[in-house]
């Protein structure tokens, strides 16, 4: 029945006339349709997770997450359900990582200790810091620097899904929601009325120039480490790297903009 209602009209008519009907049957129709997009975006998050973390799991956490994006999508917002979508998918599946608690004690310390030095460095220096001074300032090689950033790359992932509040539970906006993908991977699209939003751009805009096109090329070119290694001519591994140095700075200049440091 789901397949004879996508053929008879377009999508856009399906999404509106759902919208004021909330028919059953056009709902049953978007989650077909929309399931292997689940299953993508799992796929994604399921690179670098640990083994105790099993991919139907990830499918199952992803799947809440559509049927709550197709509850809330809005189609008067010019916003392709897609797009919309994976950004739900991935949070409920971030969502319900966090609940069962699934990194390890040890690294989430590591990582806590790395976005506070990152942040307080940062502030201090007005700028910036680099791999040399960062590793400095926590008593490392930049060897040693460079190898711990690859011990907790598989977690930093999830920073990119925590939600950023102005003290407003109507004003709460994901870093993630905040990266946009224009052509010249310079993320500046800027929603005036959403201050938030404003400030996340502008911390994106601030980091370095490869750190900030891992993460557009990830978050919404939706390549993978590997294709985003190719492109950038650099490993994998570097890619991986660049990604956890990118969301440990976000969060560190995030953090130091709310407690009124910077």
């Amino acid at each position: 029945m789901g397949n004879v209602l996508l053929e008879q009209k377009t999508e856009e008519e399906l999404w509106l006339t759902y919208k004021k009907t909330r028919d059953p049957k056009i709902r049953e129709a978007f989650i077909k349709q929309y399931a292997p997009l689940v299953k993508y975006v799992a796929g994604k998050v399921a690179v670098g997770m640990p083994h105790n973390v099993e991919f139907d799991d990830l499918v199952g956490f992803g799947t809440f997450g559509l049927l709550d994006a197709i509850e809330k999508f809005d189609p008067d917002k010019n916003v392709k359900f897609k797009t919309y979508a994976v950004t739900r998918i991935r949070g409920a599946i971030f969502d319900e990582l966090r609940s069962i608690d699934w990194v390890p004690r040890s690294v989430r310390q590591k990582t806590k200790e790395l976005e506070e030095t990152i942040g307080s460095l940062e502030a201090q220096l007005g700028r910036t810091a680099t791999d040399q001074e960062i590793a400095q300032a926590l008593g490392l090689t930049e060897e040693e620097f460079l190898k711990t950033m690859m011990h907790i790359s598989g977690t930093s992932i999830l920073s990119l899904n925590d939600v950023w509040f102005s003290g407003d539970e109507n004003d709460k906006v994901s870093i993630g929601e905040s990266i946009e993908a224009p052509s010249s991977l310079n993320p500046e699209h800027i929603v005036e009325k959403d201050e938030i939003r404003r400030i996340i751009i502008e911390a994106i805009n601030e980091l370095p120039d490869k750190e900030k096109k891992v993460l557009v090329l990830y978050y919404y070119e939706d390549l993978t480490l590997k294709e985003i290694g190719q492109v950038l001519e650099v490993t994998e591994s570097r890619v991986s790297q660049l990604h956890t140095k990118a969301i440990l700075r976000l969060r560190a200049k995030l953090t130091n903009i709310r407690k009124g440091i910077i």
